[in-house]
């Protein structure tokens, strides 16, 4: 018994298996119930105490090398087929996955972008914390100066210098210190101001600004840009009026009113019953912030005008609560 169980021993030693079916056979071979181990096991009984003291450990350091391959011989199957599902088969169609849709102030910009990089304009962008100077003394508004008040602002209190910006003019400033004329610019971005939030305002918006600074631009280029941009936008046939208006960075200012009508209750809530809307404002650029970022306000002059998205986007959509835009409701989002 002895020599057979040295020989099982170094057979097993000795195994090559690779396949499947190579591991059924060892498993049938030697732990099935007619198995060569249980066949050791059957002549074990009929053995002489002495025998059995003599060839007991043998035959357990035999069951254990058996047992320890066959868990190997387990182990290397499973793992082999976790490998194999694992595998991705380039060849095989992709799933035809649900796509999302860009958010409806994303579809504006862009639509608003494209417009005047028709007519030669690029886009320009830069930091949402904002320093003093960019913000505010570079735009022709000093420390003190009232028209400071027009806008609350969020100020940093770790820095009382640098706050988050109100406007994107702060774009413009950055963008006339590096560059020379001519420039022609657009800046969107996200601005913040100290607003109760309500259906026509929020504590952050978005603006888009533009900026043109050349030799001998006057205010009829300003008004062809601003009359060739809401044609763009909203057709050949939108009514447009220029009001006089004050912005401390231009002057002469104006704001833009385009004619909504008054076909409906939601036009007169939304018009407040006048049946014109503002839409942005613009002006001439002060020659006082020319001068701030080393431009000659003798040779060069410009013009530059602003609005906001949200505003944008709640006439072309017809949408009357603007914080619709801000809530993630996916059944909103679903329209667009």
């Amino acid at each position: 018994m002895q020599e057979k169980i040295n020989k099982y021993i170094k057979d097993i030693d000795s195994l090559d298996i690779s396949s499947i079916e190579d591991t059924k056979i060892f498993h049938t071979k030697y732990l099935s119930k007619k198995g060569l181990l249980n066949q050791l096991f059957n002549e074990f009984k009929n053995l002489s105490v002495d025998q059995k003291r003599e060839q007991g450990p043998l035959l357990n350091k035999l069951k254990k090398i058996i047992i320890d391959k066959s868990q190997e011989l387990t182990n290397n199957h499973n793992d082999n087929s976790r490998q194999k599902s694992n595998k991705i088969d380039v060849t095989l169609p992709s799933s035809s996955e649900q796509l999302g849709a860009l958010h409806p102030l994303s579809q504006v910009t862009r639509k608003i972008i494209s417009i005047f990089e028709r007519v030669g304009f690029i886009t320009s962008d830069g930091p949402e914390i904002e320093d003093d100077w960019h913000n505010f003394s570079a735009l022709n508004m000093p420390k003190n100066h009232p028209a400071r008040d027009m806008q609350d602002t969020f100020f940093i209190s770790i820095d009382p210098d640098m706050l988050l910006r109100t406007h994107t003019s702060s774009v413009q400033i950055r963008y006339m210190n590096q560059t020379k004329p001519p420039v022609r610019i657009i800046s969107p971005g996200r601005v913040y101001r100290k607003e109760d939030i309500s259906a026509r305002a929020n504590c952050f918006f978005h603006q888009i600004e533009g900026l043109y600074i050349d030799k001998d631009v006057n205010f009829a280029d300003l008004k062809k840009m601003i009359t060739y941009f809401l044609k763009s936008l909203f057709g050949d046939n939108v009514k447009t009026r220029f009001r006089p208006s004050f912005f401390p960075f231009t002057e002469p200012s104006a704001e833009v009113d385009i004619y909504w009508g008054l076909n409906s209750e939601s036009d007169y809530r939304i018009t407040k019953g006048t049946g014109w809307l503002e839409i942005m404002g613009c002006g001439m650029i002060d020659p006082n912030v020319l001068e701030n970022v080393n431009i000659n306000s003798k040779i060069y002059s410009g013009f530059a005008f602003g609005l906001g998205i949200e505003r944008i986007a709640m006439l072309l959509y017809q949408i009357d609560d603007l914080r619709l835009f801000f809530e993630n409701d996916i059944r909103f989002l679903k329209q667009f």
